[in-house]
């Protein structure tokens, strides 16, 4: 399911004609209207040994986080966070340091114990797991990769991939055979039997993301992951990574400071401030509608040229006769823009049939062009 965001980063379900008006192209149909995998429903957390009195001052007179903190020497950490991840999408979740993103995410497998809030995982509830049933998800059906790896020096690639399945008792030959199809998932067949202290630190990357899926989960949870690789380490790995999504079509939650990163990789986006989810939506909703300033000065830099779509710009045709000019319903807005280098004349979108569903005039381009 598809979602949007309300009031303060609330959900609200997209209907697939919905998520089409509003611009939802980079979000297939998969993301749009498969099953639900995770849902964190009205997520708190605070620290500090007055947490409920702190959470019942903040529902009854909704005080900031600094109010918090002087009151009741407590830190707001995640404030009332609501927002639920489809089957196999890539749903970003980004902010400041601090925003709380970190905090959240670490919530889905229960590393952070909630303050208040529900939290369903693959059709469980994980805030009230027991403890065996919770070590069990985590060992096989949650991944997560960190920003930094944590590889042990002392064993091979294969050996730090295999470690999960070597902790839950996995035969010596099943657990290699997994750990070398996830190496040469990640480009590294031949490395198998090298340490870590041979690797640059992109390919370390990669070795962490190796072994957080050759224990085959269905869910990865992915904490700034590339954040500290050079520019270009990065941009191979966040392509490596979206071309490996395809293929497995692993659910995942990623967190990121970079909005850029976000764009690229994310079929929704969360934005966060202060522990509070302030928006949620599609990355084109996201950088034509920011809902505050907050939100606005984070895209203000971002190019629409190949983020925005046809669909979220065009107009009804309300009886318009079709143009000479068409271009195909999702073209970007770089293409668009082509339409106009010769003359003025407004563009008509087309369906895959060649029917008429909308047209766009320069000022709708430029307009969009510039945010």
């Amino acid at each position: 399911m598809g979602c949007r965001c309300g009031n303060r980063g609330q959900l609200i379900p997209l209907k697939a004609s919905d998520a089409l008006r509003l611009g939802a192209s980079r979000c297939d149909e998969r993301s749009i209207m498969s099953e639900v995998e995770i849902d964190c429903r009205n997520v708190w957390k605070i620290y500090g040994p007055q947490a409920d009195k702190a959470l019942a001052a903040i529902r009854a007179d909704n005080l900031s986080k600094e109010e918090v903190r002087d009151r009741f020497d407590c830190v707001l950490g995640v404030r009332d966070a609501s927002f639920s991840v489809a089957k196999g999408e890539i749903f970003c979740i980004m902010g400041l340091s601090g925003s709380g993103k970190s905090t959240l995410v670490r919530h889905i497998n229960r590393l952070i114990e909630p303050t208040a809030g529900e939290i369903h995982v693959a059709g469980k509830r994980v805030d009230t797991m027991d403890e065996p049933t919770l070590r069990q998800l985590r060992a096989e059906t949650i991944g997560m990769v960190f920003q930094h790896m944590a590889l042990w020096p002392h064993r091979t690639l294969a050996e730090n991939v295999a470690f999960g399945l070597e902790v839950r008792d996995v035969p010596l030959g099943k657990r290699r055979a997994a750990a070398e199809r996830a190496l040469e998932s990640m480009e590294l067949q031949g490395w198998e039997d090298h340490y870590p202290d041979q690797l640059s630190g992109g390919m370390q990357q990669r070795v962490g993301l190796a072994r957080a899926l050759a224990a085959d989960p269905d869910i990865l949870l992915m904490d700034e992951p590339f954040s500290a690789l050079d520019p270009l380490i990065r941009r191979q790995l966040q392509d490596q990574f979206l071309e490996l999504s395809k293929k497995v079509k692993k659910t995942t939650v990623f967190i990121t400071h970079d909005l850029d990163e976000a764009i690229r990789m994310g079929d929704h986006i969360a934005i966060m401030n202060d522990g509070e989810i302030v928006q949620t939506g599609t990355p084109e909703q996201i950088v034509l509608n920011p809902v505050d300033a907050y939100v606005a000065e984070f895209v203000k830099g971002i190019s629409r040229v190949s983020l925005v779509r046809a669909e979220a710009i065009m107009a009804p045709m309300d009886g318009r006769a079709a143009t000479s000019k068409t271009v195909p319903l999702g073209s970007e807005l770089g293409d668009i823009m082509d339409q106009f280098m010769t003359d003025q004349a407004p563009v008509t979108v087309v369906t895959s049939e060649g029917g008429a569903v909308g047209h766009i005039t320069i000022t709708d381009a430029l307009r969009a062009l510039r945010g």
